[in-house]
């Protein structure tokens, strides 16, 4: 479950990208005003501990894993509107992304955070970069492991427009 606190409390919560009679379309943000927006994402790849060793020894086959995947998940936010369809194209302020070595996992905890001024939410950004990050970890270590899982990949925090903010509820990881 998910905490949200709300500034407005709407009835039922509406689909805003689905137009009266069903079609698919994007939001109008015209009318709305820019505001400081963040959003927060995360997600795992889980992996072998030997795998997780050659990553941290940096001696896997193409290079600096954790770092790559940082430059890739940066690149992936600031296209996200070129790869989901509806999404707007924002001026980032920023985008960083976290990568924590975890021996228990075993594997990576990947963590996105974007920022915008303007009027409407980051979540598809910091979500959409925290995807390739991880899918970039996959792929420099695809050849000593096949078998990695990349998973729970959600929206953890997101602060600022009309809908307020959001906090994910520690139990939905």
């Amino acid at each position: 479950m998910a905490k949200k606190t709300s500034k407005s409390s709407a009835p039922s919560p509406t689909l805003t990208h689905i137009g009266a009679t069903g079609e698919a379309h994007m939001v109008d943000v015209s009318d709305k005003p820019a505001t400081e927006r963040v959003a927060v994402a995360e997600g795992r790849v889980v992996m072998k501990p030997a795998t997780l060793e050659l990553i941290l020894s940096g001696d896997a086959k193409k290079g600096d894993v954790l770092g790559t995947a940082r430059i890739a998940g940066i690149m992936a936010a600031k296209r996200t509107s070129e790869l989901i369809p509806l999404c707007h194209p924002l001026a980032l302020s920023k985008v960083t992304i976290d990568i924590t070595p975890d021996k228990k996992l075993p594997g990576c905890i990947v963590r996105a955070t974007a920022k915008v001024a303007g009027p409407t939410g980051v979540e598809m950004e910091a979500l959409t970069a925290v995807s390739v990050a991880c899918l970039t970890i996959y792929d420099m270590i695809k050849a000593a492991e096949r078998g990695v899982r990349i998973e729970g990949i959600h929206l953890l925090a997101k602060t600022g427009g009309k809908s307020g903010d959001y906090v994910a509820d520690a139990r939905a990881k």
